[in-house]
């Protein structure tokens, strides 16, 4: 009996895309979109760090509620998702930083424990934390929690490198960019756990896409280029709005399910 269509057919269920080069660019894109588009909210129209944290926290949870209600893996839904993700992750700590006055470090020690906390309980309940196993609703929300706490804890970390610890948003992108060049030398050399090293790059991308976000925007006398954040934040979103049309047509981001329980 053919078991190829039913494996095709199966294929479908699973709810978040094939970790390839497209994945990793709009991911990239949408940190960095994350870092810009909360500051254009909060500072350019003027909705204020609280404002602009309920508005978007409110669209994340119509986007989520559409995510986890589809029934398999859709494109433009789950790249909006990731986006909007990006910006409420970046604006959690910004809220504890700037209106609690906790410290980047301790953000960045929180966000940490509190990942690994996540990972923790995700694995001790499902055995699995690998991607290609997205296809329940219990396993979905695990993930969406471990990709909030991504952002919150990349957001802590890349301020803390380039700015607490003064190494500038540049060197703070070369920095993040070359541990994530050195975690997947080590994933093709040395054969690392594809589950670790996925997650060791996707936290890492958060940090790389703020401070390429922040040198782009950032007028020159803070060290970045002073594009600002309107013309940072519209060219990236574009950018993510071509690929996103690209997979939706090609498919070539569709991720096959692992046998697991």
């Amino acid at each position: 009996m053919d078991i190829a269509p039913r494996l095709d057919a199966q294929a479908l269920l699973n709810k978040v895309p094939e970790a390839t080069i497209h994945f990793w660019v709009i991911k990239i894109l949408a940190t960095t979109v994350g870092e810009t588009a909360a500051d254009f909210l909060n500072l350019n129209l003027n909705f204020g760090l609280t404002g602009t944290s309920v508005f978007m926290a409110g669209l994340l949870a119509l986007a989520l509620f559409g995510q986890v209600r589809a029934k398999g893996y859709l494109p433009w839904l789950y790249w909006v998702t990731v986006v909007l993700i990006s910006i409420v992750g970046t604006l959690i700590t910004d809220n504890l930083s700037d209106n609690f006055g906790i410290s980047l470090w301790t953000t960045t020690l929180a966000f940490s424990l509190a990942l690994l906390a996540t990972f923790a309980v995700w694995y001790a309940r499902e055995r699995t934390l690998s991607i290609h196993s997205i296809h329940t609703r219990r396993r979905e929300l695990f993930y969406w929690a471990a990709i909030l706490l991504t952002f919150s804890l990349g957001t802590a970390a890349g301020d803390l490198v380039a700015e607490s610890m003064k190494l500038g948003y540049a060197n703070s992108a070369f920095l993040f960019g070359g541990l994530i060049a050195a975690v997947t030398l080590v994933y093709f050399v040395a054969g690392t756990q594809a589950v670790l090293a996925f997650w060791l790059a996707y936290i890492l991308t958060r940090p790389l896409g703020a401070s390429c976000g922040d040198y782009l925007s950032q007028p020159a006398a803070n060290g970045g280029l002073g594009l600002g954040t309107v013309q940072t934040s519209a060219l990236f979103l574009a950018a993510i709005a071509t690929l996103v049309i690209y997979l939706s047509l090609s498919r070539k981001d569709m991720a096959k399910l692992e046998s697991t329980p």
